[in-house]
């Protein structure tokens, strides 16, 4: 039946506007944007498009022959379709490419962004499905530009997006996302996104795809159904769909350098869920590998499929392409297609080119298809992919040897090593020591000196040198101490002007050489020990030790023991000369220090050594200096002590366990170990006493710390030289006695002492006065001065310790506390129990 010609004009209009709808109907599957320099602010910036291939898609790739990109405020900016790059990649799929090159205006970052008219209608988690051909397909791109940080390209996305999924099947894609800058990679999910038409992004409603008909099923069978990326391999993994249709899904590729984001990806998707009758093939999972630039990778990549179909195992990476890392380049074989289980082999020679930070991901893939006789219209193609992570490490420095050399400086010596095999220009040779020598962990592909180890970095030489003179800086090594060194090859990222900053952030580093310790023969003493005996104001003792230098005995000797006021005092004055010669086991390498005010005073020691050098003492060294600990109270707290200690000392106290002590309240004079501390450096010496007794071995003294109460403590500190030739290799010191309370951080003023002395005339007329069966009463009596030089004095004293000691240079032991009144002003004791007549001679 033929149209009425009223019809004709209004049939014509719709065949018009059905192909107009159809030429923009864009049926655009997937994109990203990428980057890549050419030189100084000019980049290429390439469109990677995915178009399905139905009969509207291929019309509708077809109009598109230009789209409009967007450089920050700039744009929009038409760029044409790469017509040589159009191909068709399966899963009636086609790619396309747009490519420009752009020059930047100046540093910075920058947001690239392409907008294309419109997407594909009934993308269920769209608009909950509804007029989804209304919206438009948007994604972009942050480049950062910033000569900081050093040359940057983009990652690229060298898996494409094409696989299908099945109903109750898990599904996974990976971008296999490579950077060849060699930054760091995360990855993380986005919302899906239309453009405004001036280069900005607006969310669109959107759900992720499990949410559509929740709460589904797992693959193996758990609910709910999941859909999420992993943040560091990119696979996306949704397990498991449940109805059949079309979704769209987007997720961010972050690219970091040095712990910053300096730039990201977005890849838009889809996805199509199709009832399959066939079961995926699976591929076997592989663990991530580390080797050592110039290994030779030989991996078996092997995949199966339960129901016998054929396999095609595929594999993409950055290590196939030379554009993207320098040759050798890996390879992949397999068999074109084999039945129900299928090998490859994956090659690659290693180089000391590919040495950096990040692992190489190498992406295999496998994917079914119709075995013979199968109804091809019934028949949908699965796949599986698992990544194998490459980290490419580099080798260690070999032949590190270290001897004595001559410097202006003093004690020096010059390391000499092997020349290296992976000499990549721009790489650092960096030389670490420690004092004493040391093991660090052994582990496969263990790069770096490990945190903790003691390795202190000491210089940095050209990858080509094989020689350092460690004079420290100048200053001269300490002498008699065994230093142990060991090197560490940085390398810059590949593919970086190693002239720019940051050229060596993310380059990786070797294995660390095998350790060279210089076990050297102790040629002059060293001081081991300044530890406190006895804390007084006028009879404190501090006992001083050191070591006997490796020389032969019989010729004489003299040590000179000099001593100044005050942890880093220099006003040394000689205290003590002792001659010997050097006969093994003589006490001739100790020396007590009496009378002196270790209440109030650290104190400082410094030893001379003079050895006979043609017939005469001869000066050999200065022994470094060593303090004593002392003690201190630090801020007030209610009901708690805290306590801070420190020593100067050529030792290492760190790395240790030290032990405080308290005195017993209840036995005057006893002290309790009560805690160990464990210390790291100098600002770890600090303890808060809460009252309770975390030191069990010794028996268990738990107090109440109250504020008008007042609490005795010393430290014993545990060092070591780290010397296996210094003995005793554990060095323990203790610190003066400190008495204070928790609320009061001000030590009070000394009290004013005085002894009533004894008249012995008449002692010696009436001795029944005085003398009993207990012996001699020895009154005491003492005043608390108001002030002392001007100063007011604190006159909370809460009690008064009183110590005695038969002779004079004798060691005080504490007798008595005498509890004050409210008003301490004045107060006595008598000391019983004496059986001479003090003062009376």
């Amino acid at each position: 039946m033929r149209p009425s010609l009223r019809l004709l004009p209004i049939i014509a209009l719709l065949f018009l506007l059905f192909s107009v709808f159809n030429a923009h109907a864009t049926h655009f599957r997937a994109g990203e944007i990428t980057a890549r320099r050419i030189s100084s602010l000019t980049y290429e910036i390439r469109l990677s498009a995915y178009f399905d291939v139905s009969p509207a898609g291929i019309q509708a790739a077809e109009a598109a022959n230009d789209i409009n990109f967007y450089f920050g405020s700039e744009g929009p900016r038409k760029v044409d379709r790469v017509r040589a790059t159009i191909r068709n990649i399966g899963n009636n799929t086609t790619f396309n490419e747009y490519v420009t090159i752009f020059t930047f205006p100046a540093a910075g970052s920058y947001e690239i962004s392409v907008e294309m008219d419109n997407r594909n209608a009934n993308t269920l988690n769209l608009r909950d499905g509804m007029q989804t051909d209304g919206i438009n397909f948007f994604v972009h791109t942050t480049l950062e530009i910033n000569t900081s940080i050093g040359t940057n390209q983009t990652p690229v996305l060298l898996n494409a997006p094409i696989d299908l999924a099945a109903v109750g099947q898990r599904y996974i894609h990976n971008p296999n996302a490579f950077d060849a800058d060699g930054d760091s990679l995360s990855f993380k999910l986005f919302t899906p996104q239309s453009g405004d038409g001036r280069g900005n992004g607006l969310n669109i409603p959107y759900k992720d795809p499990n949410m559509v008909t929740p709460p589904g099923r797992t693959e193996a069978g758990a609910s709910p159904a999941t859909f999420s990326i992993d943040a560091v391999t990119g696979d996306l993994i949704w397990d498991a769909p449940v109805t059949k249709g079309q979704y769209n899904v987007a997720f961010v590729v972050e690219e970091w350098r040095d712990g910053v984001r300096i730039g990201q990806i977005v890849r838009d998707m889809q996805i199509l869920v199709e009832d399959a009758r066939n079961a995926r093939p699976t591929i076997d999972p592989l663990p991530p590998i580390c080797v050592v630039a110039g290994t030779r990778i030989n991996q078996q990549i092997k995949a199966v499929d339960k129901d016998g179909n054929p396999l095609i195992l595929t594999s993409t990476g950055g290590v196939y392409q030379s554009s993207l890392i320098k040759p050798a380049l890996a390879t992949f074989t397999a068999p074109s297609q084999a039945a129900g289980q299928v090998t490859g082999q994956f090659v690659w020679q290693t180089g000391c080119d590919h040495i950096r930070l990040e692992p190489y991901d190498v992406l295999f893939k496998v994917e079914d298809a119709p075995a013979p006789g199968t109804n091809p219209n019934l028949f949908r193609k699965l796949t599986d992919m698992t990544t194998l992570s490459i980290k490419v490490v580099g080798p260690k420095v070999l032949g590190l040897r270290a001897v004595a050399a001559t410097d202006p400086a003093g004690t020096a010596y010059r390391l000499n090593w092997t020349a290296y095999n992976c000499p990549v220009p721009g790489a650092r040779i960096v030389i670490y020591r420690r004092e004493g020598c040391s093991d660090i962990p052994v582990e496969p592909c263990l790069t770096g000196i490990p945190a903790g180890s003691g390795y202190e970095e000491i210089g940095r030489v050209a990858v080509d040198q094989t020689t350092y003179l460690d004079n420290n800086n100048g200053d001269g090594l300490r002498a008699g101490i065994s230093y142990s060194y060991r090197l560490v090859v940085e390398f810059p990222r590949p593919g970086t002007n190693i002239n720019e900053p940051g050229s060596l952030v993310g380059g990786g580093e070797s294995i660390a050489s095998d350790e060279f310790c210089l076990n050297l023969p102790m040629l002059a003493p060293v001081i081991t020990n300044v530890t406190v005996d006895s804390t007084s104001e006028t009879r404190g003792v501090i006992t001083v030790k050191w070591t006997k230098p490796a020389a032969s005995s019989g010729l004489p000797a003299q040590y000179r023991l000099f001593r100044a006021v005050g942890q880093n005092g220099t006003a040394f004055t000689q205290i003590a000369t002792i001659n010997t010669n050097l006969t093994p086991g003589a006490p001739d390498t100790i020396f007590v220090d009496r009378g002196l005010n270790t209440l109030a005073n650290p104190y400082n020691y410094k030893l001379e050594y003079y050895a006979t050098q043609g017939g005469q003492l001869v000066k050999m060294d200065d022994i470094k200096t060593a303090s004593s600990v002392r003690l201190e109270q630090g801020a007030a707290e209610p009901n708690r002590i805290r306590l801070n200690w420190s020593a100067l000392v050529p030792w290492d106290n760190g790395n240790r366990t030290h032990r405080v002590y308290r005195e017993d309240k209840t036995r005057p004079g006893t002290f309790n170990r009560i805690a160990d501390v464990p210390v790291t450096g100098p600002q770890t010496f600090s303890f808060t006493d809460d009252g309770s007794d975390k030191y069990a071995a010794d028996g268990t003294v738990n107090t109440t710390i109250v504020s008008d109460s007042t609490y005795c403590y010393k430290v014993e500190t545990v060092g070591s030289y780290n010397n296996s030739q210094i003995k005793p290799s554990i060095l323990y010191n203790f610190s003066q006695i400190l008495c204070v309370s928790s609320s009061d951080t001000t030590k009070p003023c000394p009290p004013v002492l005085a002894i009533d002395l004894l008249n012995c005339d008449s002692l010696q007329a009436h001795p029944e006065a005085f003398c009993s069966p207990t012996g001699l009463t020895n009154h005491l009596s003492w005043t608390y001065p108001q002030s002392v030089d001007g100063k007011e004095c604190d006159p909370n004293v809460s009690a008064y310790r009183i110590y005695y000691a038969r002779y004079e240079g004798d060691t005080p032991a504490l007798i008595a506390t005498v509890t004050t009144p409210p008003s301490p002003l004045a107060t006595t004791f008598n000391h019983e129990g004496l059986t001479s007549f003090a003062g009376c001679y």
